[in-house]
């Protein structure tokens, strides 16, 4: 009996020692497809982890965790883009000069063709990959505005409540904010904020790269690196800072490489028939790990396909949200349950 049970004994304890092994080989054989895909012949996991990582503002980290920064500094050359350096021509856009009737294309019918009984905006949306793109179409430009929290500074709210608050048909997400460990109060409005031809915020010292992005007092969106008093003094109403620019007077920017990775996505464009598009990009869903989106070649070239005349990079990743009066239309990947944050502002239309 005792040989039997020390027979049985030494059985379990040679299954349980060849279980460890076969999870430390399963382990090892993790590590080593891990260091070959970092450092592989194939650079593209390589750009892909650290243009995406290093384009964020919480998750810079998982790229410098793996690699220098002579690696990372490279491969962020190699994979930039280049802004269209011009003045935003204000002459050419002529607001509510489009035709409803015949369409040169179904881009076209998309845009121009309204839903019954709604003739201030619609939205659209459709699935590239494994990505969805949810355009909100504004005929009026005028019906824009940028909400902002009651005080810049304390603490931010949904863009669900801000267009709640300010009665809004529906909201985007706007400029960016400061967010320490991707969990910020949404308070502090990373760069410049203009409201009501004033500045009413100024953001980290010298600004948060970008430039502002806004509407004059014609409701022509303007795209300036100018300082803001300059802006104001031309006439700029509401704007944020952000970008980068995507498309200046119908030209697109320069993207070398990937262009910066890839992400859940804000945009903001007009066409030269005053029509303005706010456009939002769901990545995969989920609020952790690998998100998904669109680079930025991706998205310049839908807004190609639309006509856009002038566009500019938004907040975007866990920011990015489409609301429409109490619904949110996309899938955001916030850190609360329903994928929202907090933020200091949004752009509402009325």
């Amino acid at each position: 009996m005792k040989k039997k049970q020390k027979k049985n004994t030494v059985k379990k304890k040679n299954r349980l020692q060849a279980f460890f092994i076969t999870i430390l080989a399963i382990l090892d054989l993790g590590a080593v497809g891990c260091l070959v895909l970092a450092y592989g012949p194939n650079p593209a996991f390589k750009e892909f982890l650290i243009t995406t990582a290093m384009s964020t503002m919480s998750h810079k980290y998982l790229a410098r965790t793996i690699y220098n920064e002579a690696t990372i500094k490279q491969v962020l050359n190699e994979n930039t883009v280049v802004e269209i350096n011009e003045a935003t021509n204000l002459d050419a856009i002529e607001i509510g000069s489009y035709e409803t009737k015949n369409y040169e294309s179904e881009y076209e019918r998309q845009i121009l063709e309204k839903d019954e009984g709604n003739d201030v905006y619609k939205i659209f949306s459709f699935k590239e990959g494994k990505k969805t793109y949810y355009i909100t179409v504004v005929y009026d430009p005028s019906r824009i505005d940028l909400a902002l929290i009651p005080k810049l500074g304390r603490k931010g709210q949904t863009v669900k409540t801000l267009a709640k608050n300010n009665n809004a048909l529906l909201a985007v997400n706007a400029g960016g904010f400061e967010d320490p460990k991707g969990h910020g109060d949404g308070s502090r409005p990373t760069g410049v904020v203009i409201s009501n031809g004033k500045v009413v915020w100024r953001g980290i010292k010298n600004g948060w790269g970008g430039g502002l992005v806004g509407f004059n007092k014609d409701h022509k969106l303007v795209l300036t690196k100018q300082k803001p008093e300059a802006a104001i003094k031309d006439g700029l109403v509401d704007a944020v800072q952000f970008g980068p620019f995507l498309i200046v007077n119908g030209k697109s920017m320069i993207v070398k490489g990937s262009g910066g990775g890839v992400h859940p996505r804000t945009i903001i464009a007009q066409r030269r028939d005053g029509i303005v598009l706010f456009i939002v990009i769901d990545g995969t869903g989920k609020k952790v790990g690998y998100r998904g989106g669109a680079s930025y070649k991706e998205v310049v070239s839908v807004l190609q396909r639309y006509k856009v005349y002038n566009a500019a990079n938004l907040d975007g990743g866990a920011s990015a949200i489409l609301v429409e009066k109490d619904k949110i239309i996309n899938h955001p990947v916030g850190y609360m349950d329903t994928g929202e944050r907090l933020h200091p502002n949004a752009w509402i239309v009325k």
